[in-house]
């Protein structure tokens, strides 16, 4: 039965164990006693003391809390506040190691002190792993402003002290001393409040697309609030490193220059901040690019039975619980994990709209990419947009709860055949982008799709990288009947039957006449003879089809 028990142990049931048993105990040495099998299993897992093991399964237990309190652990375990505190040291080591978060408000004179348990921490538990924060080395500039928008929003939240933080940034820098960036950064300053100061204005340029900065913006990131008030003073008389240095500048109102309100100036820009997209230089079209899984409407959609059985497939693989077991296990085996997907075939058939289903179906965002957005007339930007492109996109997939869909739409531009002795320098900019996009498809470790009309031109090299190809054809009669009642379900069945017989249309086409149907009613209300009217608008939509006479002989 032992042997039995010890091949079933995993963190979890180790940690629901000691709970159990510290309920009432007062953490006395017959609780410890009772519990050592299940303590030791999780100090020799996570590499703790007895004590911190203990604590940790304490917490772990109103981990569904983010504001768990001293005062409610020494109630579960039915001992006082102060015996509880002796333990402050262990609790101490385990938000070190990110086991815990804690966040002290200030409120006055007042200080409140509550702690939580990350997700990733509950993620590894489940999973019966080691917890260990995600290394940071050899980052993009983008993937750095990634993680520095995560310790700022920590410090904003007072889950980090600020001398907590400037220790972690000074370590993300010293592991990415290869970025321009962080080489620029170290080289003006070594003084920490200037250093974090500057970052910090940079991380409002970069990740919120902030040009208006003013100090309700800065306020957050000192605990020393006279050392705060002296770099405020510094900066609204122009006094300061960053104002002295061109690194920020006022901002203007009608005129008149503004000093509470800063951007960080372009020639800061221009030579520490050229490896990132900036926000401010397109965003409108950055948020355009972003579509919410939650605010995808839904829709039905036809298919042919055979495409039908490939979507299925497809999205019982992009359900979390099968993509992660999946993900894992080809990484295990040796094999590239992510997915890529061509959905291929006419126009109208429902190749975009089944991309927007399966992202509402799975709960998965989409980064939709636009690619004449990316194209650009500059010598060398082009290739920059795809490469900071796909930095963005591993940053979405390493904040997300689930990996987000890339897609790319209309892709014939990208995946054509490529330039053989490319020549001119437009061909070369177009070889150069397929290359690097190519690459990236290699290391891919998310999941991503690409619609085309025209699979007949597309290069060999991204044929063999698509893992899943799907035919998109026009409907058959049966869905032509179906979209048919969908889109106008006042039509008989007779009715809907004789359309699908006639006109051999797709989806968008059928879509098309639909809404002309529906425009015309609101206009000119019903006229009673519905089939006739649409038939007419079936006339017009395959006006296309219509034969010219041939000039000649």
């Amino acid at each position: 039965m032992e042997t039995k028990q010890k091949k079933q142990m995993d963190l979890l049931t180790a940690i629901e164990q000691i709970v159990e048993k510290a309920m009432g105990s007062k953490l006395s040495p017959e609780f410890y006693r009772k519990a050592s099998r299940y303590i030791k299993y999780v100090s020799d897992k996570l590499d703790l003391t007895k004590e911190q093991s203990v604590i940790l399964a304490l917490f772990m237990n109103r981990s569904d809390d983010n504001r768990i309190r001293i005062s409610e652990l020494s109630g579960d375990v039915a001992c006082s506040t102060i015996h509880i505190l002796r333990y402050m040291n262990d609790i101490d080591v385990l938000e070190k190691r990110e086991f815990i978060r804690c966040c002290r408000d200030f409120n006055g004179y007042r200080k409140s002190v509550s702690y939580r348990v990350p997700y990733d921490v509950i993620e590894a538990m489940k999973r019966d792993e080691k917890y260990a924060p995600r290394k940071c080395t050899g980052l993009s500039c983008q993937e750095l402003f990634g993680e520095l928008e995560e310790l700022f929003d920590l410090r904003k939240e007072n889950e980090l002290t600020y001398e907590a933080m400037t220790q972690k940034v000074n370590s993300l820098f010293e592991d990415n001393k290869q970025l321009q960036f962080v080489q620029t950064v170290n080289f003006l300053t070594n003084e920490n409040d200037e250093k974090m100061l500057l970052i910090l204005f940079c991380h409002l340029c970069v990740n919120n697309g902030d040009d208006n900065i003013g100090f309700h913006d800065l306020d957050f990131l000192f605990d020393d609030k006279r050392e705060w008030n002296r770099h405020k003073r510094w900066i609204s008389n122009g006094e300061h490193f960053l104002i002295c240095e061109n690194i920020i500048e006022y901002n203007n109102d009608n005129g008149m220059v503004d000093r509470e309100s800063f951007r960080v100036t372009q020639e800061f820009k221009d030579k520490a901040l050229n490896e990132v997209v900036l926000k401010t230089r397109n965003r409108d079209k950055n948020k355009s690019d972003f579509i919410h899984s939650d605010k995808i409407v839904e829709k039905q959609l036809f298919y042919g039975q055979r495409i039908q059985n490939q979507i299925d497939e497809l999205s019982g693989l992009l359900d979390e619980s099968h993509y992660q077991e999946i993900t894992s296990r080809m990484k295990k085996a040796g094999f590239r994990c992510g997915f890529t997907c061509l959905f291929y075939g006419a126009p109208g058939t429902g190749k975009t709209e089944t991309v927007l289903q399966l992202a509402r179906q799975t709960g998965r965002d989409i980064l939709q990419v636009d690619v004449s957005k990316i194209k650009s007339c500059w010598v060398g930007e082009s290739e920059k947009n795809i490469k900071n492109l796909f930095d963005t996109y591993r940053d979405k997939v390493k904040k997300s709860k689930k990996a987000p869909i890339l897609l790319f739409n209309e892709a014939d531009a990208i995946i054509n055949k490529r330039k053989e002795g490319a020549e001119r320098s437009v061909d070369k900019m177009e070889n150069s982008i397929q290359n690097i996009i190519l690459q990236e498809m290699e290391n891919l470790d998310g999941i991503m799709i690409a619609t085309t009309n025209l699979a007949q031109n597309m290069d060999k090299a991204f044929e063999r990288r698509f893992l899943y190809k799907i035919k998109f054809e026009k409907p058959t009669l049966e869905a032509r009947m179906h979209i048919w009642h969908e889109m106008i379900p006042t039509l008989s069945e007779d009715e809907t039957k004789t359309l699908a017989e006639k006109y051999d249309f797709s989806g968008g086409q059928i879509e098309n006449i639909a809404r002309h149907n529906a425009i015309n009613g609101i206009l000119y209300g019903d006229k009673g003879n519905t089939l006739e009217a649409l038939m007419s608008y079936c006339d017009s939509e395959c006006l296309e089809t219509k034969q010219t006479r041939k000039i000649g002989f």
